[in-house]
């Protein structure tokens, strides 16, 4: 590994003798492209020269220890040993960390959809439960949240709700959150206080550029109708609602949630994006025959991910076996612990994956 790192180091030095070219420094997109693939790299190699310099003070403590006469300043050499070699093996722990290939998405904004799934009204509630969760998660990490498109019960609940994330490094965090969400408590409409099982699916899908995929305009099939929300048939009588369909996947997207017809196309498209993305990197991926990590962000829309139980105050996230007794502030948007474990595992994985 450290034969990798020292390679890179030395396209750091390439890339400042570069940048330090004349021709190079009048070329602002030349000087900015190596720019950010030097700040790419240079936490890497700030560590690998870390710990070359800490491999000089080992070595020089060791000859040390092995000379010094006298016990308490061999003793002192030990401890210098000792501890020059503990930071050593975290340095180089962080650099294998920082080695492995970042996912290009984890910078995106994210499009979150929501699905109530077995146990009907409560279900839905269950689904709008979930949905003030991450709003909330967002509110509290600075960043924005647009709902897209939304069916509800009238009665508190979402059938299902589509909402977009619009922040710095939104997708790193929230893509662990796909799959099968799962609630155990006794519903407002249950006299007997009987504990019920309720389901909600959640798919989080990175936001897709244009220029990322090509949408052939001849594969929609678009539709316009009245609004039933915000800026619908209460506030105007035009057509503003969007639903468009993509004739090769069988995709259907709606949005309504905008007072202009332009604006709803939009974001239907963004949802479209997504999903077209997402399925074209799963047929990759069977393609190439990859084999599943643990299912930490797996985005498996199938796969009971967490439960959250109200009677216990307890939320168990069943990929990494982690609960936590304190239901009410998880649900207020503290995920922070859940989400920090994951990262942690998935990155464990990866490392066992491609080895030393």
């Amino acid at each position: 590994m450290l034969d990798k790192v020292r390679l890179i180091e030395e396209r750091y030095e390439e890339l400042n003798r570069l940048m330090a070219d004349p021709e190079v420094a009048t070329d602002h997109l030349k000087l900015a492209r190596y720019a950010q693939e030097q700040a790419e790299i240079e936490e890497l190699v700030q560590a690998y020269r870390r710990y070359q310099a800490l491999g000089k003070q080992r070595d020089e403590a060791q000859e040390l220890l092995e000379t010094e006469g006298d016990p308490e300043l061999a003793e002192l050499a030990r401890q210098e040993v000792s501890r020059i070699e503990e930071e050593m093996e975290e340095l180089y722990k962080r650099m294998r960390l920082l080695l492995l290939p970042k996912d290009p998405r984890d910078e995106k904004n994210v499009i979150m959809e929501i699905r109530a799934g077995t146990g009907g009204d409560e279900a839905a509630l269950f689904a709008a439960d979930l949905y003030r969760m991450y709003q909330r998660y967002a509110e509290d990490h600075g960043w924005k949240t647009e709902v897209l498109s939304y069916h509800d019960t009238g009665a508190g609940g979402f059938k299902e709700i589509i909402f977009q994330i619009k922040g710095k490094g939104a997708y790193s965090r929230l893509k662990y959150e796909s799959g099968v969400h799962r609630v155990q408590r006794v519903p407002i409409t249950e006299a007997q206080g009987r504990i019920h099982t309720s389901t909600a699916t959640v798919a989080v899908l990175p936001e897709i550029e244009e220029v990322e995929i090509e949408i052939d305009p001849d594969d929609l099939e678009i539709d316009v109708y009245g609004s039933s929300g915000p800026g619908g048939q209460h506030m105007q009588k035009n057509a503003t609602a969007v639903r468009i369909t993509h004739k090769p996947s069988g995709i259907v997207v709606s949005c309504e949630s905008e007072r202009s017809q332009v604006q709803n196309k939009e974001r239907a498209m963004a949802v479209l994006r997504a999903r077209l993305y997402e399925m074209e990197e799963e047929r990759r991926r069977a393609e190439r025959g990859e084999e599943r990590r643990l299912q930490v962000g797996s985005g498996e829309r199938s796969e009971k991910i967490r439960t959250y139980n109200f009677p216990q105050n307890r939320v168990t996230d069943h990929r990494i076996g982690l609960s936590l007794y304190r239901l009410e502030s998880i649900l207020d948007g503290d995920l922070d612990e859940f989400i920090d474990e994951l990262a942690t595992t998935d990155q464990a994985e990866r490392l066992r994956a491609v080895g030393s």
